[in-house]
C-alpha cells in the first residue's frame, strides 16, 4: 500500500514540516556531492591536464543539470499543486508525462552532446591534452543521459507529493554504487577493465542508471499517492502544456546560467591549467554551501506549491522564510569550514608534488566564497520556493542582469591585461561574488512583493 500524501503544514509546524523535507533532501545533496568529490579524488592520482579536463567536464555536466529542470521544475509544480488541492489522481497523471518529458528530452540532449562535445570543448578555450580528455570524459555521459534524466524527473514528482525520503534513497544507492565502478572502471580493478580516467565517467553515469530503475520500480509500485499504471505514460496535451509553461522559463533561466558560466569559465581557462584546475576544485568544494542551500529550495518549493494548491498563500510565504532562514544558517556554517580548513581540503584533492601551485591559487578563492553564504542562500532557496509557485518568468531577468552586467564585465577588467589589474584567479571570484549577492538580493524582494501567490499553474 502507498503511503498517503501528508497534509500541507499547519502555521504552527511550519518549522517542522521545514525540517521533515529538508533533512532527508540534505542528505541526497550530501550523497550527490559525495559523488563527485570522489571522481574528484580519483582525478587526483593523474596529471594536471586531467584535473583541468574535469574542471571544464563538470561545467558541461552542470549544464546537463540545468537542461533537467524543463521537466522538473514543472514535475514539482503541478503534482504539488495537484496533491495540496487533493486531486491525486491528476497528480499521477502528471507523473506519467513528466516520465514521458524525460525521456524524450533525454534522448535529444543525449545525441546532441555526444555530436556536439569536441565543438564545445574547443569554445570554451580548452586545448591539448586536456580537450581530449574532457571530451572523452563526457561522451558516456552524454549517451547515458535518458537514465539521468527519468531519475531526476521522478524524484521532482514525489518531492512535488511531499516526499524527499525516496530521492535520499536513491542517491544514497547511486554513491554507493559509483564507488566500486568508479574506481573498478578507473584502474582495472577485480573483473573490470581498465578505463582510465574515462572509467570515472562510466562509472558516474551507470550509478544514475541504477538509480533510474529505483525510481520506476517505486513510482510503479506507488508513493505518496503516485503510481504509475499504462494509462499515465500516454501523452495528454492538456497536461504536458500545463507542465512545459512552467518548466521552458525554468529551464531557460537555468541553462542561461550555464551558458553564462560557459563564458565565465572560458575567461578563467585563459589563466592557464594551474588557474583551471585550482577553480575547479574550488568549485567542487563550494558545492557543499550550494548543495546544502538546494536542500531547503526543495522543501520550500513542496511547501510553496501544496500550500497554494490548499488555497493557503500565507501558509506558503511563511514556509518559503523559513526555509530560507535555516538555509542560511546551515550555509554560513559550511562558510566558516570553507575559511577555517580551506588548505587541508585543498590537500585532499592535490596530492600529486605538481599540483603545489594548485593549492596556493585555490585557497584564497575558497576563503573568499565563504563570505558569500547568505547572498547565495537567497538566490537558491527561493528560486526553488518561487518555482514551487510556478513563477519562473521573472527569474530569468534575474540571471541574465546578474551575469551579463556584474559578474562576466567584473570579471573581465579584472582580468584583463588592458586594463592593468589582472588579479588572476582571484579577479574571478570576486567578481562571482559580487553577482551573488546582487541575485540574492532580487530573490528575496521579488518573494517579499508576493506576486507569486497569484499564479496560476
Amino acid at each position: 500500500m502507498s503511503a498517503r500524501p501528508p497534509e500541507p503544514a499547519a502555521p504552527l509546524s511550519v518549522w517542522r514540516e521545514v525540517a521533515r523535507l529538508a533533512g532527508p533532501a540534505l542528505a541526497q545533496q550530501g550523497l550527490l556531492f559525495a559523488i563527485r568529490t570522489y571522481d574528484q579524488y580519483l582525478t587526483g592520482q593523474f596529471s594536471p591536464s586531467h584535473q583541468a579536463a574535469l574542471t571544464t567536464a563538470n561545467y558541461i555536466y552542470w549544464f546537463v543539470v540545468s537542461y533537467a529542470v524543463v521537466v522538473t521544475a514543472g514535475a514539482t509544480a503541478l503534482v504539488a499543486r495537484f496533491v495540496g488541492g487533493g486531486d491525486v489522481p491528476l497528480a499521477r497523471q502528471a507523473a506519467g508525462q513528466v516520465v514521458l518529458l524525460a525521456v524524450a528530452f533525454g534522448g535529444l540532449g543525449g545525441v546532441v552532446g555526444v555530436v556536439g562535445l569536441p565543438t564545445l570543448v574547443d569554445v570554451l578555450n580548452l586545448d591539448g591534452p586536456s580537450a581530449a580528455f574532457a571530451v572523452a570524459y563526457l561522451t558516456p555521459l552524454a549517451a547515458l543521459l535518458p537514465f539521468y534524466m527519468v531519475e531526476v524527473g521522478g524524484i521532482a514528482c514525489l518531492v512535488g507529493a511531499g516526499d524527499t525520503k525516496t530521492g535520499m534513497g536513491v542517491l544514497a544507492t547511486a554513491a554507493v554504487v559509483n564507488v566500486p565502478l568508479a574506481t573498478g572502471l578507473s584502474a582495472g580493478w577485480w573483473v573490470f577493465p581498465d578505463l582510465g580516467f574515462v572509467g570515472i565517467a562510466w562509472g558516474t553515469g551507470l550509478s544514475h542508471v541504477v538509480g533510474c530503475g529505483i525510481v520506476v520500480t517505486v513510482l510503479i509500485r506507488g508513493r505518496y499517492g503516485l503510481r504509475l499504471t499504462g494509462g499515465e505514460v500516454v501523452p495528454d496535451r492538456g497536461l504536458l502544456y500545463r507542465l512545459l509553461r512552467v518548466s521552458v522559463p525554468a529551464a531557460a533561466d537555468s541553462l542561461s546560467v550555464g551558458l553564462f558560466q560557459f563564458v565565465f569559465l572560458g575567461l578563467i581557462n585563459r589563466l592557464g591549467e594551474t588557474a583551471a584546475a585550482a577553480h575547479g576544485i574550488a568549485i567542487q568544494l563550494e558545492a557543499l554551501g550550494y548543495l546544502s542551500g538546494s536542500a531547503f529550495g526543495v522543501a520550500a518549493g513542496s511547501i510553496v506549491g501544496r500550500s497554494l494548491g490548499a488555497g493557503r498563500p500565507d501558509l506558503a510565504s511563511r514556509g518559503g522564510w523559513a526555509a530560507l532562514a535555516a538555509g542560511s544558517a546551515v550555509m554560513c556554517g559550511m562558510g566558516l569550514v570553507f575559511f577555517t580548513f580551506a588548505r587541508p581540503m585543498f590537500e585532499l584533492f592535490c596530492r600529486s608534488p605538481d599540483q603545489a601551485g594548485v593549492i596556493e591559487a585555490g585557497v584564497p578563492v575558497l576563503r573568499l566564497i565563504a563570505f558569500a553564504m547568505p547572498g547565495l542562500a537567497g538566490q537558491i532557496v527561493l528560486t526553488q520556493a518561487l518555482r514551487g509557485a510556478g513563477d519562473t518568468r521573472v527569474p530569468v531577468l534575474f540571471t541574465w542582469a546578474g551575469f551579463a552586467l556584474v559578474r562576466i564585465p567584473l570579471a573581465y577588467v579584472l582580468l584583463s591585461p588592458d586594463v592593468g589589474i589582472e588579479l588572476g584567479l582571484m579577479g574571478a571570484w570576486v567578481a562571482m561574488f559580487a553577482d551573488i549577492y546582487v541575485r540574492g538580493i532580487c530573490f528575496v524582494v521579488r518573494f517579499a512583493g508576493g506576486r507569486w501567490k497569484g499564479i496560476t499553474v
